[in-house]
């Protein structure tokens, strides 16, 4: 319904739920353009909140040890969910069986609730009489606040909050989601400060 509110179609909905299977991403990419934001600039948004499955199938690919032509299948079905259930596995049998078990069930779930969702959105007319715009930036936020259980995430999730706001009215749609991602590596720079000034200071036994 969401993407129906962005001004995507059926097909083009469809299409973005079967190539693009990362739910964040998703979010982003049609919130963008919800926002009227250029399609380079919300692919870009989305693009980089997908990064994290990348550094996810460096770890999978020792795991799985697939032949080289099974992988660039396998990588469509590298996501949080998959990974936590390869990764929880004791041997390469039950880690390939998990992988595939929760990748397919997701993955046919997901594009299944997706057409519905968007045949339902098609049947209502227009989403935004009836407040489906604010669907899709409150699913996101439901999904990544479980997330930020320390400190430093939390730091980092309010500083692109911050960031994202204030510079909303003054740049394009979807920019300044790439801007908040600044967000992250300057709480982790932040961070690594003070961890080093810390132990600086410790006092040290010169005996």
């Amino acid at each position: 319904m969401t993407s129906a509110g962005s001004g995507l179609t059926l097909l083009q909905t469809c299409a973005l739920s079967l190539l693009v299977f990362t739910g964040a991403s998703q979010f982003a990419l049609v919130g963008a353009l919800a926002a009227g934001g250029n399609p380079f600039t919300a692919a870009a948004g989305a693009f980089f909140l997908g990064v994290r499955n990348a550094f996810y199938g460096l770890r999978l690919s020792q795991l799985l040890a697939l032949p080289r032509v099974v992988r660039p299948f396998a990588a469509q079905w590298v996501i949080d969910e998959t990974t936590a259930v390869a990764l929880a596995q004791p041997t390469r049998r039950s880690v390939r069986m998990g992988f595939t078990v929760t990748g397919l069930s997701l993955y046919v779930l997901w594009n299944l609730t997706t057409l519905l969702g968007a045949v339902g959105a098609e049947a209502i007319g227009d989403t935004d009489t009836w407040g489906l715009d604010a669907a899709g930036p409150a699913v996101f936020l439901a999904l990544l606040a479980p997330m930020l259980k320390t400190t430093t995430e939390r730091a980092a999730a309010g500083i692109a909050v911050l960031l994202g706001l204030g510079l909303l009215p003054v740049l394009p749609a979807g920019v300044p989601v790439l801007v908040a991602a600044l967000a992250a590596p300057a709480v982790l720079y932040a961070e690594g400060r003070r961890s080093v000034k810390t132990a600086n200071d410790a006092p040290r036994d010169d005996r």
